[in-house]
């Protein structure tokens, strides 16, 4: 199953290219699935559509989740909430999203799933949380340290309730399955990020900044899409000038991305006659995904008696990089986005001895440690 995940700058109009994407996609034979919050959805009879509710996801979750710790809450004297009474916390938005994702994932009979996502900078946010969260609770909650393990179901039944450390440890594993399946789409193969952007110096400086993000997750974008372009030769001066600024960013857009253009309406998308125009626009239909690649290491021993990992980094400028070593583990900052990345087990063997950036890649140069590397026989 191919995912296609749609995201660009706040305001680009990357919903209506959400939904016209799965249009033509749908139009096209395959079996689409839509996910979107937004109330207007196309209709065809190959294209369905998944709607996503935050506020509901966030009831039923928090109401399953005090009924999973009755027992606990009545032994504290804890008062359960009532699903009425609940209201949506920050962040309510990314789990809800998530969710919709893994299950969009396992949809039977589908082919491509199309998921209009938020704003880019929130789309990498939300896209990072599961391995993020994963990697807390394996510091703070790690299940081989578990305290009293063989003496909890004693306690539990002289108390005649669920041990706390058992509750805690038994929800951190359930939470950690539940991520560890979102991950797993995330990363998998078949799902890639299409960007949407309406040609501009705004659009460009926040798609720079969120292709950066991108790649620092290991995220591959397939292409662009440029929207509301103006037509050309006007004789108003001032859409000539527009259509000129736009024509200048998509050429500079296209030289390391496929770039479908999307003409403006002269008005915003109202509804299925407008988005029957956009999906009949060329280069819309998605293609296969083309495999992401790992970071590469390189052996430089015999050269220069370093290994290189080689970081794809487009587009990113020396002031802003950063990166720490502790551990077994690199933490990576580019611009305002940072990973934590375990290093390749021949790395872990060595010190960090410096970093280039060049052409778009950033290349960190190891030195074996000779108390930990492997000595020739």
């Amino acid at each position: 199953m191919h995912i296609l995940l749609i995201t660009g700058p706040g305001g680009a109009g990357r919903t209506t290219v959400a939904a016209a994407t799965a249009l033509a996609a749908a139009r096209d034979g395959r079996r689409v699935l839509l996910v979107t919050g937004d109330p207007l959805a196309p209709q065809d009879e190959r294209l369905r559509v998944a709607r996503v509710d935050s506020g509901e996801e966030f009831r039923e979750e928090l109401v399953a989740l005090q009924e999973r710790g009755s027992a606990l809450l009545a032994m504290v004297g804890a008062r359960p909430l009532g699903a009425e009474e609940l209201t949506e916390l920050p962040g309510a938005e990314q789990f809800a999203l998530l969710r919709a994702l893994r299950r969009a994932a396992a949809a039977p009979g589908t082919d491509l799933v199309v998921v209009d996502m938020p704003p880019l900078h929130q789309t990498l946010s939300t896209l990072a949380l599961p391995a993020q969260l994963r990697r807390y609770l394996a510091r703070l909650l790690p299940a081989e340290k578990q305290a009293a393990r063989a003496l909890r179901p004693v306690l539990a039944q002289l108390a005649g309730v669920p041990m706390p450390a058992q509750w805690l440890y038994e929800a951190a594993a359930r939470w950690d399955e539940e991520l560890a399946a979102v991950q797993a789409v995330v990363e998998a193969d078949t799902t890639e990020l299409r960007l949407v952007a309406e040609p501009g110096p705004a659009a460009a400086d926040a798609l720079r900044l969120g292709r950066l993000g991108l790649a620092l997750q290991q995220l591959p974008v397939s292409g662009l899409v440029a929207n509301r372009m103006v037509p050309q030769g006007s004789a108003d001066p001032w859409l000539a000038g527009l259509a000129a600024q736009q024509e200048k960013y998509v050429a500079e857009w296209a030289a390391d991305l496929p770039v479908v253009m999307l003409a403006h309406l002269g008005r915003d998308p109202r509804g299925p006659q407008d988005l029957d125009r956009l999906a009949a626009a060329d280069g819309l239909l998605p293609a296969a995904p083309a495999p992401r690649r790992a970071w590469a290491v390189e052996d430089r021993l015999a050269a220069d008696g370093v290994l290189v990992w080689v970081v794809p980094l487009p587009g990113a400028h020396k002031s802003d990089l950063d990166l720490v070593r502790r551990g077994d583990e690199l933490l990576l900052t580019a611009g305002p986005y940072r990973r934590i990345v375990p290093l390749p087990a021949a790395l872990r063997r060595c010190a960090v001895s410096g970093a280039a950036l060049a052409a778009g890649e950033l290349r960190i140069r190891f030195t074996p440690d000779p108390g930990l590397w492997p000595r020739a026989q």
